[in-house]
């Protein structure tokens, strides 16, 4: 896992991604040269995951501040960027830390968008080695059936992963047996990107519907949830891919760990509960067709949030790469 292909990079000039929308039936990388592009990008999630759109955040700034003389420009296309998405901090988060540097030139903008990458890196496999000790000492079986949501696996950041870097731990130590992966309804992160990552690492998997996690659990073929976050409050709710608070339900109801796993970057410190997060909605054609077939009556109502909240007394421990977090 330590020497694959970065998510997301700078090469040569410009944003070098992993096209996650052509995944698992092509593997292809997109070069792109223009904050539009990468907004684009962002919007159609080719480039997704909140530590990933940090990074994603960071050099689009870069990008702006290379193509733009004038200060007011460059700001701009940063607040366009930094809007694309509204759930994840991280993105935000990673146009400021980069725009901070607007003043010692492009050149310092990039450095800082870099050493971001960087520490991503980093922190990501910190906090997921904290995680996994947490869960080694609350889950007495072994070896561990895991159950995941969405993707927070490497495509997820910038090339190592939160959830799923818990995996690549236990799977080093030969703590784990399988993961269960939800397929991730309705653009099925969890099938297309968690499955793909799984199947390249050797580790045993299986997808399952979403609706199935809560009969899984009650089988007890799980030991413990584990998820990523896109955004963390400073009491603790946690805002991730629509359908975990379901997950932490039914978690609660079987007594079963739900642990979060995220850089400290993703706490927003200006938000004191999951209350006042913003919740992305989606277009209804992504419930409404599959794949461009019409799935549902033409002219049908959707309900598609892209996220949900789920409360801090339903969660185990959020874990960062300074241990489990204190509310």
């Amino acid at each position: 896992m330590e020497d694959v292909r970065r998510t997301i990079d700078w090469v040569n000039g410009a944003v070098e991604i992993i096209d996650q929308v052509a995944l698992p039936g092509e593997y292809r990388t997109l070069r792109l040269t223009t904050v539009d592009e990468l907004i684009d990008a962002i919007r159609r999630l080719a480039v997704r995951g909140a530590p990933a759109l940090g990074g994603a955040g960071a050099l689009g700034t870069a990008l702006a501040a290379f193509a733009h003389d004038d200060p007011a420009a460059v700001r701009g296309d940063a607040e366009r960027l930094a809007a694309a998405r509204p759930t994840a901090v991280n993105l935000s988060w990673g146009v400021s830390r980069a725009l901070a540097r607007l003043g010692d030139g492009a050149d310092a903008v990039l450095a800082e968008a870099l050493a971001l990458l960087d520490e991503d890196e980093r922190l990501n496999h910190e906090a997921s080695a904290r995680a996994a000790e947490l869960i080694l000492e609350k889950c007495p079986r072994r070896p561990l059936r895991l159950l995941t949501h969405c993707n927070a696996g490497r495509l997820a950041t910038v090339g190592w992963g939160t959830a799923l870097g818990v995996v690549w731990h236990l799977q080093a130590a030969g703590h784990l047996e399988y993961v269960l992966a939800d397929e991730t309804r309705p653009l099925l992160q969890g099938a297309r990107l968690t499955a793909w990552e799984l199947a390249e690492a050797g580790v045993p998997y299986q997808v399952l519907p979403d609706a199935a996690a809560a009969a899984a659990m009650a089988r007890g073929m799980v030991d413990c949830v584990v998820v990523g976050a896109d955004r963390i409050a400073v009491n603790g709710d946690v805002a991730n891919k629509i359908g975990t608070y379901g997950l932490a339900i039914a978690a609660a109801r079987h007594e079963l760990p739900f642990v979060v796993v995220a850089p400290s970057s993703t706490v927003d410190p200006d938000l004191t509960s999951g209350e006042s997060i913003v919740i992305e909605e989606r277009a209804p054609e992504e419930i409404a067709t599959i794949s461009g077939i019409p799935v549902a009556p033409p002219g049908t109502n959707v309900f598609n949030p892209a996220f949900d909240v789920t409360p801090a007394e339903l969660i185990t421990a959020v874990v960062t790469e300074k241990g489990p977090m204190a509310p």
